[in-house]
Protein backbone atom coordinates (compact mmCIF):
# COMPACT_ATOMS: atom_id res chain seq x y z
CA UNK A 1 0.00 0.00 0.00
CA UNK A 2 1.66 3.31 -0.95
CA UNK A 3 1.90 5.97 1.40
CA UNK A 4 -0.02 9.87 1.25
CA UNK A 5 0.92 12.24 -1.24
CA UNK A 6 3.20 14.46 0.51
CA UNK A 7 3.83 16.60 -2.56
CA UNK A 8 0.27 17.41 -2.99
CA UNK A 9 -0.33 20.96 -3.99
CA UNK A 10 -3.62 22.42 -2.94
CA UNK A 11 -3.83 25.18 -6.01
CA UNK A 12 -3.95 21.98 -8.45
CA UNK A 13 -7.57 21.67 -6.72
CA UNK A 14 -9.52 23.89 -8.51
CA UNK A 15 -11.65 25.46 -5.69
CA UNK A 16 -8.85 26.57 -3.74
CA UNK A 17 -6.96 28.23 -6.39
CA UNK A 18 -6.48 31.47 -4.79
CA UNK A 19 -7.57 33.51 -7.37
CA UNK A 20 -10.91 31.48 -7.64
CA UNK A 21 -11.48 32.40 -3.85
CA UNK A 22 -10.44 35.97 -4.48
CA UNK A 23 -13.28 36.00 -7.13
CA UNK A 24 -15.96 34.60 -5.35
CA UNK A 25 -15.16 37.12 -2.24
CA UNK A 26 -14.64 40.01 -4.91
CA UNK A 27 -18.04 38.58 -6.48
CA UNK A 28 -19.87 38.47 -2.60
CA UNK A 29 -18.62 42.43 -1.40
CA UNK A 30 -20.09 43.27 -4.90
CA UNK A 31 -23.20 42.17 -4.54
CA UNK A 32 -23.50 42.92 -0.81
CA UNK A 33 -22.52 46.84 -1.48
CA UNK A 34 -25.42 46.47 -4.14
CA UNK A 35 -28.24 45.27 -1.93
CA UNK A 36 -31.07 48.03 -1.44
CA UNK A 37 -32.96 45.51 1.53
CA UNK A 38 -33.25 43.16 3.79
CA UNK A 39 -35.08 40.74 1.53
CA UNK A 40 -32.53 40.92 -0.79
CA UNK A 41 -29.72 40.85 1.35
CA UNK A 42 -31.18 37.80 2.75
CA UNK A 43 -30.68 36.01 -1.03
CA UNK A 44 -27.53 37.19 -1.56
CA UNK A 45 -26.40 35.79 1.64
CA UNK A 46 -27.58 32.38 0.27
CA UNK A 47 -25.50 32.33 -2.87
CA UNK A 48 -22.15 33.64 -1.47
CA UNK A 49 -22.27 32.20 2.11
CA UNK A 50 -24.20 29.25 2.01
CA UNK A 51 -23.42 25.50 1.26
CA UNK A 52 -23.75 25.63 -2.48
CA UNK A 53 -21.55 28.79 -2.34
CA UNK A 54 -17.99 28.70 -3.60
CA UNK A 55 -16.37 29.40 -0.61
CA UNK A 56 -18.63 26.54 0.81
CA UNK A 57 -17.57 24.10 -1.74
CA UNK A 58 -13.61 25.45 -0.95
CA UNK A 59 -13.97 24.68 2.94
CA UNK A 60 -15.18 20.96 1.55
CA UNK A 61 -11.98 20.08 -0.49
CA UNK A 62 -9.84 21.15 2.68
CA UNK A 63 -10.76 17.85 4.09
CA UNK A 64 -9.14 15.92 1.02
CA UNK A 65 -5.87 17.42 1.76
CA UNK A 66 -2.88 16.17 3.41
CA UNK A 67 -2.12 17.37 6.75
CA UNK A 68 0.67 19.23 4.80
CA UNK A 69 -1.14 21.39 3.13
CA UNK A 70 -4.54 22.28 4.78
CA UNK A 71 -3.04 24.45 7.82
CA UNK A 72 -2.44 27.10 4.84
CA UNK A 73 -5.64 26.30 2.47
CA UNK A 74 -7.58 26.64 5.53
CA UNK A 75 -6.04 29.64 6.36
CA UNK A 76 -6.98 31.32 3.00
CA UNK A 77 -10.19 30.00 3.21
CA UNK A 78 -11.29 31.07 6.49
CA UNK A 79 -10.14 34.90 6.09
CA UNK A 80 -12.33 35.16 2.73
CA UNK A 81 -15.10 33.59 4.41
CA UNK A 82 -14.54 35.66 7.23
CA UNK A 83 -14.65 39.01 5.42
CA UNK A 84 -17.54 38.12 3.53
CA UNK A 85 -19.66 37.30 6.75
CA UNK A 86 -18.68 40.50 8.29
CA UNK A 87 -19.38 42.48 4.88
CA UNK A 88 -23.00 40.79 5.11
CA UNK A 89 -23.19 41.77 8.67
CA UNK A 90 -22.71 45.80 8.23
CA UNK A 91 -24.57 45.88 5.88
CA UNK A 92 -27.40 44.20 7.53
CA UNK A 93 -26.67 47.02 9.97
CA UNK A 94 -27.21 49.35 7.40
CA UNK A 95 -30.43 48.12 5.82
CA UNK A 96 -31.63 48.01 9.49
CA UNK A 97 -31.32 51.38 10.39
CA UNK A 98 -32.63 52.46 7.17
CA UNK A 99 -36.19 50.67 7.33
CA UNK A 100 -36.49 51.69 10.74
CA UNK A 101 -35.73 55.50 9.82
CA UNK A 102 -37.87 54.84 6.75
CA UNK A 103 -41.12 53.44 9.12
CA UNK A 104 -40.77 56.50 11.82
CA UNK A 105 -40.97 58.58 8.77
CA UNK A 106 -43.88 56.96 6.66
CA UNK A 107 -46.18 55.87 9.95
CA UNK A 108 -45.62 59.50 11.54
CA UNK A 109 -48.83 60.34 13.60
CA UNK A 110 -49.80 63.64 14.21
CA UNK A 111 -51.63 63.36 17.02
CA UNK A 112 -52.93 67.24 16.59
CA UNK A 113 -55.08 66.33 13.11
CA UNK A 114 -58.92 65.48 14.46
CA UNK A 115 -59.61 61.56 14.73
CA UNK A 116 -61.21 59.78 11.84
CA UNK A 117 -62.34 56.85 13.63
CA UNK A 118 -65.85 55.48 13.50
CA UNK A 119 -67.72 56.20 16.99
CA UNK A 120 -67.34 53.35 19.79
CA UNK A 121 -70.30 51.10 20.99
CA UNK A 122 -71.84 51.96 24.61
CA UNK A 123 -72.11 50.33 27.54
CA UNK A 124 -76.05 48.86 27.89
CA UNK A 125 -78.15 51.09 29.61
CA UNK A 126 -78.79 47.96 31.69
CA UNK A 127 -76.02 47.48 32.75
CA UNK A 128 -74.92 51.03 33.98
CA UNK A 129 -78.00 51.18 36.06
CA UNK A 130 -76.75 47.19 37.32
CA UNK A 131 -73.44 49.26 38.34
CA UNK A 132 -75.52 52.55 39.82
CA UNK A 133 -77.03 50.47 42.34
CA UNK A 134 -74.26 48.07 42.85
CA UNK A 135 -72.12 51.42 43.87
CA UNK A 136 -75.02 52.79 46.42
CA UNK A 137 -75.54 49.23 48.08
CA UNK A 138 -71.10 49.29 48.68
CA UNK A 139 -71.46 52.78 49.58
CA UNK A 140 -73.72 51.47 52.69
CA UNK A 141 -71.11 49.12 53.67
CA UNK A 142 -73.36 46.10 51.89
CA UNK A 143 -71.27 43.48 49.55
CA UNK A 144 -72.31 42.30 45.94
CA UNK A 145 -73.12 38.59 45.96
CA UNK A 146 -74.08 36.71 42.69
CA UNK A 147 -75.10 33.14 41.62
CA UNK A 148 -75.41 31.08 38.90
CA UNK A 149 -78.85 31.76 36.26
CA UNK A 150 -79.01 27.75 35.77
CA UNK A 151 -80.35 26.85 39.45
CA UNK A 152 -81.03 24.23 41.12
CA UNK A 153 -84.84 23.57 41.80
CA UNK A 154 -84.09 23.24 45.81
CA UNK A 155 -82.49 26.96 45.76
CA UNK A 156 -84.89 28.63 43.82
CA UNK A 157 -88.29 27.41 45.37
CA UNK A 158 -87.70 24.92 48.77
CA UNK A 159 -85.50 26.62 50.40
CA UNK A 160 -87.53 29.98 49.94
CA UNK A 161 -90.60 27.96 51.24
CA UNK A 162 -92.17 27.25 47.57
CA UNK A 163 -94.77 24.52 48.62
CA UNK A 164 -94.72 21.61 46.23
CA UNK A 165 -97.72 23.07 44.20
CA UNK A 166 -96.87 26.37 44.16
CA UNK A 167 -98.34 27.93 40.79
CA UNK A 168 -94.87 29.73 40.34
CA UNK A 169 -93.50 25.74 39.85
CA UNK A 170 -95.60 24.85 36.62
CA UNK A 171 -93.76 24.53 33.81
CA UNK A 172 -95.96 28.01 32.25
CA UNK A 173 -94.54 30.01 34.86
CA UNK A 174 -90.88 28.32 34.82
CA UNK A 175 -88.17 27.69 32.37
CA UNK A 176 -86.97 23.83 32.78
CA UNK A 177 -83.97 22.77 31.78
CA UNK A 178 -83.99 19.15 29.95
CA UNK A 179 -85.05 16.59 31.07
CA UNK A 180 -87.57 18.29 33.09
CA UNK A 181 -87.70 16.24 35.88
CA UNK A 182 -83.46 16.85 36.29
CA UNK A 183 -84.17 19.61 38.99
CA UNK A 184 -82.26 22.08 37.31
CA UNK A 185 -84.36 25.45 36.26
CA UNK A 186 -83.33 29.04 34.66
CA UNK A 187 -83.95 31.17 38.16
CA UNK A 188 -86.90 33.26 38.33
CA UNK A 189 -85.40 35.52 40.87
CA UNK A 190 -81.81 36.43 42.17
CA UNK A 191 -83.49 34.98 45.38
CA UNK A 192 -81.32 31.97 45.26
CA UNK A 193 -78.66 33.92 45.92
CA UNK A 194 -79.67 35.06 49.63
CA UNK A 195 -80.00 31.30 50.61
CA UNK A 196 -76.37 30.02 48.98
CA UNK A 197 -75.14 33.40 50.63
CA UNK A 198 -76.89 31.93 53.67
CA UNK A 199 -75.75 28.74 53.64
CA UNK A 200 -71.91 29.53 52.79
CA UNK A 201 -71.21 32.16 55.41
CA UNK A 202 -73.79 32.44 57.93
CA UNK A 203 -74.96 35.56 59.54
CA UNK A 204 -74.96 38.59 59.96
CA UNK A 205 -75.07 39.04 56.59
CA UNK A 206 -76.27 42.51 54.18
CA UNK A 207 -75.65 41.85 50.64
CA UNK A 208 -77.53 42.90 47.42
CA UNK A 209 -77.59 40.38 44.79
CA UNK A 210 -77.71 41.96 41.25
CA UNK A 211 -78.35 39.78 37.75
CA UNK A 212 -80.31 38.32 35.18
CA UNK A 213 -83.77 35.98 35.67
CA UNK A 214 -86.04 34.20 33.73
CA UNK A 215 -89.74 33.38 33.41
CA UNK A 216 -92.05 32.48 30.73
CA UNK A 217 -93.64 35.89 29.99
CA UNK A 218 -94.78 37.01 26.31
CA UNK A 219 -92.36 39.88 25.03
CA UNK A 220 -94.16 43.22 25.45
CA UNK A 221 -94.13 46.88 25.85
CA UNK A 222 -93.63 45.85 29.44
CA UNK A 223 -92.73 42.35 30.09
CA UNK A 224 -89.49 40.35 28.87
CA UNK A 225 -88.89 36.92 29.35
CA UNK A 226 -85.75 37.51 30.55
CA UNK A 227 -85.01 40.76 32.75
CA UNK A 228 -83.02 42.04 35.68
CA UNK A 229 -83.68 42.26 39.29
CA UNK A 230 -82.21 43.73 42.02
CA UNK A 231 -82.51 42.21 45.77
CA UNK A 232 -81.31 42.92 49.16
CA UNK A 233 -80.95 40.77 52.61
CA UNK A 234 -79.92 41.71 55.80
CA UNK A 235 -80.25 39.06 58.52
CA UNK A 236 -78.74 40.37 61.85
CA UNK A 237 -79.99 39.97 65.50
CA UNK A 238 -82.54 43.04 65.74
CA UNK A 239 -83.63 43.62 62.04
CA UNK A 240 -86.88 45.03 61.80
CA UNK A 241 -89.10 46.51 59.63
CA UNK A 242 -87.79 49.92 60.55
CA UNK A 243 -84.62 49.00 59.14
CA UNK A 244 -86.26 47.54 56.00
CA UNK A 245 -88.32 51.12 55.45
CA UNK A 246 -84.59 53.27 55.76
CA UNK A 247 -83.24 51.29 53.23
CA UNK A 248 -85.90 51.25 51.21
CA UNK A 249 -86.37 55.18 51.24
CA UNK A 250 -82.47 56.00 50.79
CA UNK A 251 -82.55 53.39 47.72
CA UNK A 252 -85.24 55.77 46.30
CA UNK A 253 -84.22 58.78 47.28
CA UNK A 254 -80.12 58.13 45.40
CA UNK A 255 -82.19 56.93 42.44
CA UNK A 256 -84.62 59.04 41.99
CA UNK A 257 -84.10 62.26 43.60
CA UNK A 258 -84.49 63.71 46.56
CA UNK A 259 -88.03 63.69 48.76
CA UNK A 260 -89.00 60.48 47.00
CA UNK A 261 -90.36 58.13 49.68
CA UNK A 262 -91.72 54.44 49.83
CA UNK A 263 -94.91 52.98 51.07
CA UNK A 264 -95.52 49.76 52.27
CA UNK A 265 -98.93 47.84 51.31
CA UNK A 266 -100.01 44.12 52.76
CA UNK A 267 -99.05 41.49 50.35
CA UNK A 268 -98.01 38.07 50.47
CA UNK A 269 -95.07 35.64 49.79
CA UNK A 270 -94.30 32.57 50.30
CA UNK A 271 -90.24 33.73 51.46
CA UNK A 272 -91.00 36.47 53.70
CA UNK A 273 -93.63 37.43 56.34
CA UNK A 274 -95.06 39.83 56.97
CA UNK A 275 -94.88 40.81 53.07
CA UNK A 276 -95.20 44.11 51.71
CA UNK A 277 -95.52 45.70 48.04
CA UNK A 278 -93.24 48.80 47.72
CA UNK A 279 -94.97 52.06 46.37
CA UNK A 280 -93.24 54.50 45.14
CA UNK A 281 -93.98 57.97 45.67
CA UNK A 282 -94.21 59.13 41.90
CA UNK A 283 -91.22 61.41 41.12
CA UNK A 284 -92.95 63.02 38.01
CA UNK A 285 -95.83 65.23 39.67
CA UNK A 286 -94.65 64.03 43.82
CA UNK A 287 -98.20 63.13 44.10
CA UNK A 288 -99.48 66.60 43.18
CA UNK A 289 -100.92 66.32 39.60
CA UNK A 290 -104.20 64.27 39.40
CA UNK A 291 -103.73 63.96 35.49
CA UNK A 292 -100.25 62.72 35.78
CA UNK A 293 -99.94 59.76 33.52
CA UNK A 294 -97.05 58.56 35.08
CA UNK A 295 -98.89 57.22 38.19
CA UNK A 296 -102.21 57.96 36.95
CA UNK A 297 -102.95 60.23 39.15
CA UNK A 298 -102.64 58.48 42.30
CA UNK A 299 -99.32 59.91 43.47
CA UNK A 300 -97.88 56.44 43.52
CA UNK A 301 -96.06 53.95 41.52
CA UNK A 302 -95.48 50.28 42.16
CA UNK A 303 -91.86 49.53 42.51
CA UNK A 304 -91.82 46.14 44.39
CA UNK A 305 -92.19 43.21 46.80
CA UNK A 306 -90.29 43.22 50.56
CA UNK A 307 -91.01 42.10 53.55
CA UNK A 308 -89.36 40.38 56.78
CA UNK A 309 -87.79 37.00 55.88
CA UNK A 310 -89.72 33.85 56.38
CA UNK A 311 -88.95 31.90 59.65
CA UNK A 312 -88.64 28.43 57.43
CA UNK A 313 -86.44 30.61 55.08
CA UNK A 314 -84.07 30.80 58.06
CA UNK A 315 -83.97 27.10 59.13
CA UNK A 316 -83.62 25.87 55.58
CA UNK A 317 -80.68 27.71 55.74
CA UNK A 318 -79.70 27.15 59.14
CA UNK A 319 -80.11 30.26 60.73
CA UNK A 320 -81.71 30.21 64.43
CA UNK A 321 -85.06 32.13 63.71
CA UNK A 322 -85.33 32.91 67.53
CA UNK A 323 -82.15 34.64 67.49
CA UNK A 324 -81.73 36.30 64.18
CA UNK A 325 -84.27 38.06 62.05
CA UNK A 326 -84.25 39.55 58.54
CA UNK A 327 -85.15 41.60 55.50
CA UNK A 328 -85.58 41.31 51.90
CA UNK A 329 -86.92 42.90 49.12
CA UNK A 330 -86.47 42.80 45.06
CA UNK A 331 -87.16 45.22 42.47
CA UNK A 332 -86.77 45.20 38.84
CA UNK A 333 -83.35 46.95 36.71
CA UNK A 334 -85.37 47.29 33.87
CA UNK A 335 -88.21 49.16 35.55
CA UNK A 336 -86.13 51.61 37.15
CA UNK A 337 -84.22 51.96 33.69
CA UNK A 338 -87.54 52.48 32.61
CA UNK A 339 -88.96 55.09 35.91
CA UNK A 340 -85.92 56.76 35.70
CA UNK A 341 -85.06 57.61 31.52
CA UNK A 342 -88.45 57.23 30.19
CA UNK A 343 -88.41 54.50 27.74
CA UNK A 344 -91.82 53.07 26.89
CA UNK A 345 -90.74 50.29 25.61
CA UNK A 346 -88.33 47.10 26.92
CA UNK A 347 -88.29 46.13 23.28
CA UNK A 348 -85.87 48.78 22.71
CA UNK A 349 -83.59 47.39 25.42
CA UNK A 350 -83.04 44.35 23.54
CA UNK A 351 -82.97 45.12 20.35
CA UNK A 352 -79.10 46.00 20.34
CA UNK A 353 -79.75 49.11 18.75
CA UNK A 354 -76.27 51.24 19.63
CA UNK A 355 -78.41 54.27 18.88
CA UNK A 356 -80.65 53.81 21.82
CA UNK A 357 -77.48 53.19 23.57
CA UNK A 358 -75.69 56.14 23.21
CA UNK A 359 -78.62 58.32 24.14
CA UNK A 360 -77.10 57.55 27.93
CA UNK A 361 -73.90 58.48 27.65
CA UNK A 362 -71.65 56.65 30.34
CA UNK A 363 -73.52 58.02 32.88
CA UNK A 364 -77.47 57.12 33.59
Amino acid sequence: MSGPNTNFDPVEVAALDPQVIDDAVTAALDAVARAVSLDELKALRSAHSGDRSALALANREIGALPPSAKAEAGKRVGQARGRVNQAFVARQGELEAERDERILTEEAVDVTLPTGRRPLGRRHPIELMSQRIADLFVGLGWEIAEGPEIEAEWFNFDALNFDADHPARQMQDTFYVDPPDGGLVLRTHTSPVQARTLLDRGVPVYIAAIGRVFRTDELDATHMPAFHQVEGLAVDEGITMAHLKGTLDRLATELFGDGISTRLRPSFFPFTEPSAEIDLRCFVCRGEDPDCRTCKGTGWIEWGGCGMVNRNVLTACGVDPDRFTGFAFGMGIDRALMFRTGVSDMRDMIEGDVRFDAQFGLEI
